[in-house]
């Protein structure tokens, strides 16, 4: 019920009187009283005045089951939320449910991560109250060889989300990162649990710098958060809702094409390397060359010095700009 009330408030913008709510609900006034407490206690300003009812004043940050569950309207993107105040890792947690039969579409989010990690086992700081760490949990229909491309699926899906609801002009790192004013903001893990011919599920984690403001010296000359940039909070549930919209659209483009043809020119002009000098970190040798951006099947292509056109695969190999982080 807490919820559904929420949602109405919101979308209501004016008054609900609380004989209205026990109508609808089928309860007591006490019981609409305690609802009406709960939500005030997790930080939402709602005035009561008599004779008029009850209107929603103030909208905090608020991360929540029910903040979540009053916002997501997919078709499945977030149609089942799991919400944990802390967690180990919510992509540790979506393999878990994965394996436990959960729906395509399940997402796992939490306010804080102690065991949070990023590619190649990389520790990811996660701080309670401030970002957005969240894990998808899908289950393709498409053969194991796709699933590289959801990595890519997802770092535009943030990238057009941070653009829409925050004004800023945001950037993605091939394959992996996205940027603001060349710092990073986000960072997607994708990991798969496949049998020879088939997936069984795959999890996409995602962590964004939302409302952090406080950065070691050493972190902040590669990254940044939403709020550094923007000078403002930014409502992570209202940011996270968005980025659910967009993937479930790019995703299912995705799903029919199987390939990224549909979303390349788009992708390349969020593509911070585009034009710049890299090196590119293979185990079979490094090189360096000049990026040119992805072709459909997302690999980066990397023109050489000699002329040649270079296809690189993400999972292989790593990319760095030669003056910076990107």
């Amino acid at each position: 019920m807490k919820t559904e009330i929420l949602k109405l408030l919101r979308e209501s913008g004016d008054y609900i009187s609380g004989q209205e709510l026990c109508s609808l609900f089928g309860v007591s006034r006490t019981a609409v009283w305690k609802v009406i407490n709960q939500l005030k206690e997790e930080g939402y300003g709602i005035e009561a005045v008599q004779n008029k009812g009850y209107r929603l004043r103030l909208n905090p940050d608020v991360l929540s089951y029910s903040e979540l569950k009053s916002r997501i309207r997919n078709n499945w993107a977030g149609s089942e939320i799991y919400y944990y105040e802390e967690t180990g890792s919510t992509n540790i947690d979506a393999k878990r449910l994965g394996e436990e039969g959960a729906a395509h579409g399940t997402i796992v989010v939490a306010d804080k991560q102690n065991a949070g990690r990023g590619r190649r086992g990389r520790a990811w700081q996660s701080p309670a109250g401030k970002d957005i760490y969240f894990t998808i949990l899908l289950r393709p229909s498409f053969k194991p060889d796709k699933a590289s491309g959801l990595t890519l699926v997802m770092a535009l899906s943030v990238a057009q989300a941070v653009e829409r609801k925050c004004s800023l002009k945001a950037g993605i790192k091939w394959p992996n990162d996205v940027v603001l004013n060349g710092k990073k903001i986000c960072g997607i893990l994708t990991e798969m649990n496949m049998e020879t011919d088939y997936i069984q599920h795959v999890v996409i984690g995602v962590g964004i710098n939302v409302n952090l403001d406080e950065m070691p010296e050493e972190i902040s000359q590669t990254a940044t958060s939403i709020l550094r940039e923007r000078g403002e909070k930014t409502a992570r549930a209202e940011l996270l809702q968005e980025v659910l919209v967009r993937f479930e659209e790019n995703y299912g483009m995705y799903e029919k094409e199987l390939d990224l043809s549909y979303m390349l020119e788009e992708y390349n002009s969020y593509l911070v390397n585009v034009g710049k000098q890299v090196k590119v970190l293979d185990p079979k040798g490094e090189f360096e060359g000049i990026a040119r951006g992805i072709n459909a099947s997302g690999e980066l292509l990397i023109e050489t010095p000699d002329g040649k056109v270079a296809e690189v695969y993400a999972g292989e190999v790593s990319v760095r700009g030669m003056y910076g982080y990107v």
